[in-house]
C-alpha cells in the first residue's frame, strides 16, 4: 500500500522541481556547447549535455541534506522526460525500460566521474572525453571550451543559494 501512496502523491511534490530541471535543459541546449565546444548536435549529444549539467546541478544538490529529497525528485523527473523523449522518437514499451535503464546507469556514470573531476581527484578533460564525446577527442579548443565553461558553471552553483538554485535560478 505504501508504494502506491508514494507514487501517487510525489507527482505534485515533484512539481516543484520542474523549473530546476526545465533551467538544466535549457542550460544544456545552449548553442555554444555546440557550436564552440564541438559537442555533437544529435540525441546521444543532448543527451550528454543534459547529464553533465544535471550531474553538477545533483553533485551540488548532494552537499546539502536538505535537498536530498528534490535531488531524487530531480532525477525522477529526468526519468519521465528520458522516457516520453524515447516513446516520441519511436521506441516501443516492450524495451522502453531497457533504454531508460541504460541512460540511468549512463547518468550513475557520469556523476562518479565528474564528482571525482570538479574534487580534483581525476581529470575533467578526460572525464568529458570518455563522458561527453563518448572517446571521441575533440579539437583542443573545443575541449578547453566545455572544460572552462563546465567548471565554471561548477564553480558559480558552488555560491548559489540553494533555495534559489530549486526555484531553478542557475547562475
Amino acid at each position: 500500500m505504501s508504494i502506491f501512496r508514494r507514487l501517487f502523491s510525489n507527482a505534485d511534490v515533484r512539481d516543484e522541481m520542474r523549473p530546476l530541471y526545465q533551467a538544466v535543459v535549457a542550460y544544456a541546449r545552449q548553442p555554444h556547447w555546440y557550436a564552440r565546444g564541438g559537442v555533437p548536435d544529435t540525441l546521444d549529444g543532448r543527451f550528454d549535455m543534459i547529464a553533465a549539467i544535471l550531474s553538477a546541478i545533483l553533485l551540488r544538490l548532494e552537499t546539502h541534506p536538505q535537498a536530498r529529497q528534490q535531488s531524487v525528485w530531480l532525477t525522477e523527473i529526468f526519468i519521465d522526460d528520458m522516457d516520453g523523449q524515447l516513446r516520441q522518437i519511436g521506441i516501443g514499451d516492450m524495451i522502453v525500460g531497457k533504454h531508460i535503464g541504460k541512460m540511468m546507469s549512463a547518468l550513475g556514470g557520469r556523476l562518479s566521474a565528474y564528482r571525482t573531476a570538479f574534487a580534483g581527484v581525476d581529470s575533467l578533460d578526460e572525464a568529458l572525453v570518455r563522458n561527453l564525446y563518448r572517446g571521441d577527442p575533440p579539437a583542443a579548443a573545443e575541449r578547453d571550451h566545455v572544460s572552462c565553461s563546465l567548471s565554471a558553471f561548477w564553480q558559480d552553483i558552488g555560491t548559489c543559494d540553494v533555495p534559489a538554485l530549486l526555484d531553478g535560478k542557475l547562475p
